[in-house]
């Protein structure tokens, strides 16, 4: 089976490859593998005595991974962090952030590229984020007895290394030195497979979106346009959710102050945005300048400010759950905004635990979001809804106290 494994990963990198002629994206996750080895080599990091390596598969992962990066910094001051990420969407974006030493991508899954970036970089400790289980670097990890954590996971049991073909994968997930999940179904989960360094601390994201709210950051362009009205922040929306959100908006183009903040800000986006939503509408990179009042919908055309925009809303919509998967849902929650979004949110513990307690609503149709819409602008419904939002933030902070505290406890870094 690992055999299997090597050749789909291949069969992966053939594919990307293929894609790179017409995808920025994929040209970007070729070309930043280019020349990775070299780079690191001339960086010197092997040198560092005392290197803490994070790896994040992308942004998501990354804001998971901050906390930790952030208390490492503080309580260890002397120690390094090497950043890696296996997408460009991360990488792109945090290659200049300003707590990591090393940023970089990570080579593919191969047991030579595994085995040279360690012996590069020789990591004092290691931690990979959430979904990112790589079976050669795990492996290589375990073989050069370096400390191995993962952080904020989630298993399955349908996930295929907890079938009987395969085993040779578990081996190397419960040779890590602990596994930090974010609930008690993903603990169930590895305990049954005889799997038992692990512990429940929650997800690391609900202490940075904590940490966000209690720090925001002003924007005077969306003060003046909301203007003291109730706004309704589209976060991260596809062309799906735009579909589904087009018979409502367009119904009562100004009910609310619409705030839309798409996944994708390429022009033909933004463009279809412009086309799809009857409300008079601006660009924010147009906006300065301008009289807003004159506007009921503004467009985020840049990226970075999704996080901080959620403290001017009265509701959000979240957007992914009508295609591949929901986005962050912790962001607005962490500003008491009830959350509405699509049908495919049950891998996310938030999303689930909303769902069932009244913060957050799953829609299928534009009838079920005009009724939970309609239900929002009722104020008992919407206190509740609110209360709810910000429950879940309260009761689910401390996952990097106590990821830090066993790094403390096993003295890893001393």
């Amino acid at each position: 089976m690992l055999g299997i494994y090597n050749i789909a990963l291949q069969f992966y990198k053939k594919g990307i490859q293929f894609a790179s002629f017409f995808q920025t994206k994929a040209s970007q996750w070729i070309e930043g593998r280019k020349e990775v080895f070299q780079t690191l080599e001339r960086s010197e990091v092997g040198a560092e005595k005392n290197l803490v390596w994070i790896h994040a598969a992308s942004l998501g992962e990354f804001e998971q991974g901050r906390p930790i990066i952030e208390q490492i910094k503080q309580v260890y001051p002397d120690c390094k962090i090497l950043l890696s990420f296996f997408s460009p969407s991360g990488y792109e974006i945090r290659k200049n952030y300003p707590l990591a030493d090393y940023v970089t991508y990570l080579p593919l899954d191969t047991q030579k590229n595994a085995k040279r970036f360690i012996e590069i970089t020789k990591p004092k400790l290691v931690i990979f984020i959430k979904y990112e289980l790589w079976y050669h670097y795990f492996n290589e990890l375990q073989n050069a007895g370096i400390p191995t954590l993962l952080v904020s996971a989630l298993f399955r049991e349908k996930q295929f290394f907890f079938k009987s073909y395969g085993q040779w994968f578990k081996k190397v997930i419960k040779g890590l030195d602990h596994i930090f999940v974010q609930n008690k179904n993903a603990e169930q989960v590895l305990l049954k497979n005889g799997i038992s360094n692990v512990s429940i601390v929650g997800d690391t994201r609900v202490d940075r979106v904590a940490k966000l709210a209690s720090q925001q950051k002003s924007f005077s362009i969306i003060k003046e346009f909301v203007g003291g009205r109730p706004a309704l922040i589209l976060g991260s929306t596809w062309p799906l959710d735009e579909e589904i959100l087009n018979s409502y908006i367009n119904s009562y183009p100004q009910k609310w102050r619409y705030i839309i903040a798409p996944h994708d800000i390429a022009e033909s986006r933004v463009e279809h945005i412009e086309h799809t939503f009857l409300p008079s509408k601006i660009r924010y990179s147009k906006a300065e300048g301008v009289d807003l009042k004159n506007y009921d919908m503004l467009i985020i055309d840049n990226i970075g400010m999704l996080a901080a925009l959620y403290q001017y809303g009265k509701v959000a919509y979240i957007g992914g759950a009508l295609g591949k998967g929901l986005h962050n849902t912790l962001e607005p929650i962490a500003f008491g905004l009830p959350v509405v979004f699509g049908k495919k949110f049950q891998k996310f513990e938030e999303a689930n635990w909303l769902v069932e307690n009244g913060g957050g609503f799953s829609i299928h149709s534009s009838d079920s979001l005009h009724k939970i819409f309609n239900q929002l602008e009722e104020d008992t419904f919407y206190n509740k809804a609110s209360e709810k939002a910000k429950e879940y933030i309260q009761k689910n902070q401390g996952a990097t106290e106590e990821i830090l505290k066993f790094i403390k406890k096993k003295g890893y870094l001393n």
